[in-house]
């Protein structure tokens, strides 16, 4: 019965673990938030190439938490506007941190 106990204690101690090295601080991610991120980032990618205007191999995206940050270069201002306009549209963004420069 004793060994039973112990068994149950050391799952219940390994569950733990398990589930703290998956969860977020404020200075990483879970699991969840880093697949979620991905996901817009590659949905952000996908509107700034869906946008006829926009060079997309000169934007580089990158999302922590929801916030994107975009850079790069592009031709003209209209350009960093767009890319901003673009990604705040898509789901998921919290926010965006435009770091696009001209030529």
């Amino acid at each position: 019965m004793k060994s039973v106990s112990r068994f149950s204690a050391l799952l219940a101690a390994a569950a733990i673990t398990l589930a703290a090295g998956c969860a977020a601080t404020p200075t990483s991610q879970s699991t969840g938030q880093y697949m979620d991120d991905t996901a817009i980032t590659t949905k952000v990618k996908a509107a700034i190439l869906n946008d006829a205007s926009l060079k997309s191999n000169q934007i580089s995206v990158e999302t922590y938490k929801g916030r994107v940050q975009l850079s790069g270069f592009v031709d003209s201002s209209a350009d960093i506007a767009q890319a901003g306009t673009v990604a705040k549209s898509v789901g998921g963004v919290t926010s965006v941190k435009n770091d696009l420069r001209l030529k």
